[in-house]
């Protein structure tokens, strides 16, 4: 199984994209609670800072101005202003002033400011048009303001919030894509090694590293694959033998019954024996038979259709009709894929007579929908009861109606069944109307399958 398809089918899982959100959220709320708590647990005592700050720059202004000589104000007045950021204005009453912006640290500074300067201490946001942050202080009988740059108090704006909230955001977004692919991707790897082997492919061993509980999984689930390779293996080998071991001795007793001198009807019965018991190894091989994948090929099963329904028209009893669109292609074993057919067209030929007609009709239609190519074989037959439709297509399965008349293991759509999900196809049954049955399989068109192939 390609690596790189593992690697993204954790994308694809639902289940990683609600871990995804579910952490996101998580995370994201947690540092939001967390900077809201320090935001509330901080507010008083910063508060409280800014107007000890506030405080000693107003005393300090003060005593200065007051202690300084005359001539020297002017020059004291220019080092606060340009060395400190610090400028002082008398207060008029024809001001125009507005007030600070309300925020959660405005009541508990101002409050601390009036303590320490008098309760008559005035603050403004902007006086004569002029933004900062404004106070007032007396110096003997005259008021005067003091002007501070605002960034001195607002430590932070709100675009600085909203760039440090962007980049907590991305880093949580982030954070939970890692933790969420941690989580999902063995299980999206395991989900994919699973899947195919139920299309009978032959997946790459899973990772056996990470935590305990990946490692126990993944271990696991390799020693299930090695135990079914090896099933699957044993099983071949007992089958091969299997029909060595008994096609020999058929073949001695079909040349006996040939060379023996017996009547024409015994001889004929004891052929049809030994030649219902060889199709009946022959369905067991056939069954058991593993579908090598890497061997697929693009086939024209428009081509396989019309050479089925050109032998069997052959037959004096049988009339096939045909609906063909010309070159459906899939992507299969061509060999495989004949079988098939050839198999669903007898079984057709074989059951599909009704008792009144002499002619045994076949339908046989094939199109292509959605790059999918349909097949349908139907005959005309007594169909059979809708309740025993997935059972029929379980191995050793005969019905006790007029279907089981014929010779067999009950292999046959068990067979066709096997083959066509192999080929990553569905097989369905249906009755028609007024009678017979009919069996449908759909299979990825060719295109869509070489697609995948070379994505892989």
């Amino acid at each position: 199984m390609p690596i790189h398809r593992n690697r993204l089918n954790w994308l694809r899982s639902g289940l990683f994209w609600r871990t995804f959100f579910l952490l996101a959220f998580l995370i994201t709320a947690s540092m939001a609670a967390w900077v809201a708590s320090i935001s509330i647990v901080e507010r008083t005592p910063r508060a409280q800072q800014l107007a000890a700050q506030v405080i000693s720059i107003v005393t300090v202004t003060r005593a200065a101005l007051t202690h300084s000589a005359p001539d020297l104000r002017r020059e004291l007045l220019f080092d606060l202003a340009s060395n400190e950021g610090i400028r002082i204005y008398p207060l008029e009453k024809t001001d125009v002033v507005e007030p600070l912006p309300d925020s959660t640290l405005l009541p508990v500074l101002k409050d601390s400011v009036k303590a320490r300067l008098g309760s008559d201490t005035k603050f403004a946001g902007s006086v004569n048009d002029v933004a900062g942050f404004w106070v007032s202080f007396m110096i003997e009988d005259d008021e005067y303001w003091l002007r501070l740059d605002r960034e001195r108090i607002e430590r932070v704006s709100g675009i600085q919030w909203l760039g440090w909230g962007t980049i907590t955001l991305i880093l949580a977004l982030l954070g939970a894509v890692f933790i969420s692919r941690l989580i999902n991707q063995p299980l999206a790897r395991l989900t994919s090694a699973t899947r195919a082997i139920a299309k009978g492919q032959q997946p790459d061993p899973l990772p056996e590293r990470g935590p305990t509980e990946i490692r126990e999984a993944n271990h696991s689930f390799n020693q299930m694959v090695r135990d079914l390779n090896q099933v699957e293996s044993d099983r071949a080998i007992i089958l091969a033998g299997i029909s060595h071991d008994l096609r020999t001795p058929l073949a001695r007793m079909q040349l006996e019954v040939e060379m023996a001198k017996l009547p024409d009807e015994a001889r004929t019965g004891m052929q049809s024996d030994l030649g219902q018991m060889d199709a009946i190894i022959a369905q067991f091989l056939d069954y058991a038979r593993p579908t090598d994948t890497a061997n697929f090929t693009l086939i024209d099963v428009s081509g396989l259709l019309a050479d089925s329904a050109r032998e069997a028209s052959r037959l004096p009893d049988t009339q096939v009709n045909t609906v063909i669109t010309a070159n459906a292609e899939v992507f299969g074993n061509p060999t495989d894929l004949q079988r098939v057919i050839n198999n669903l067209v007898e079984n057709a030929r074989r059951y599909g007579k009704m008792p009144d007609k002499e002619t045994i009709e076949i339908d046989i239609t094939c199109r292509v929908d959605a790059d999918q190519v349909h097949i349908q074989i139907a005959d005309r037959g007594p169909g059979i009861p809708d309740s025993d439709m997935e059972r029929l297509v379980r191995p050793f399965t005969r019905m006790d109606v007029a279907r089981s008349q014929a010779n067999g293991a009950g292999l046959g759509l068990a067979i066709v069944d096997r083959v066509v999900k192999r080929h990553g196809g569905q097989l369905r049954l249906s009755n028609r109307k007024p009678h017979g049955l009919m069996i449908e399989i759909i299979i990825p068109g060719g295109k869509r399958r070489i697609a995948a192939a070379e994505r892989a």
